[in-house]
């Protein structure tokens, strides 16, 4: 009896980890950390079906070079808001809503348009923040993360950007 438990369980365990490979599979596919501050691969940048911009990398605004903004606008994809200035941890500090639009100003000035989406750099946020954007914005986070195969332009994060690919 305890063996068949076993069995199921181990089935059951097996079926879900094929079942999350195959949604990923066919999930867009997502880029974090585009900026012109960050050396971004084309390949990557064209592998991805949704860009996420961070706005003031280092403290400079995306919309200090137009040139760059025609770039990603020409490349026709959607576009999300990821963080303001992409510092560790940024929004898991309470902020407020003048520190959230210096994001959506400098991405409205480079994109012409407003995001429709926000991811928190690391995925770490708050509470009092989740409202704040979600108010403004689609919050994409640890779900998103998920069920998506989602790339890094500096190849950073828990999986390099080549482990992405197979899982």
């Amino acid at each position: 009896m305890t063996s068949k438990l076993l069995y199921i369980f181990i089935t059951l365990i097996i079926s879900m980890i094929l079942i999350i490979l195959f949604i990923r599979g066919f999930s867009e596919k997502q880029l974090d950390d585009v900026t012109p501050g960050i050396n971004c691969s084309q390949d990557l940048i064209n592998k991805a079906d949704v860009l996420y911009i961070i706005p003031k990398y280092n403290n400079i605004s995306i919309a200090r070079d137009l040139d760059w903004c025609k770039k990603i606008l020409a490349l026709n994809k959607p576009l999300a808001l990821h963080g303001v200035y992409h510092t560790y941890n940024e929004f898991r500090k309470d902020r407020d809503q003048g520190y959230l639009d210096e994001g959506i100003s400098a991405f409205q000035e480079c994109f012409n348009k407003s995001p429709e989406s926000f991811k928190p750099p690391q995925l770490a946020i708050s509470v009092k923040n989740k409202i704040l954007i979600e108010k403004k914005m689609h919050l994409d986070s640890f779900w998103n993360q998920f069920f998506h195969k989602v790339y890094h332009c500096n190849d950073t994060g828990i999986f390099s950007n080549s482990i992405i690919d197979w899982i």
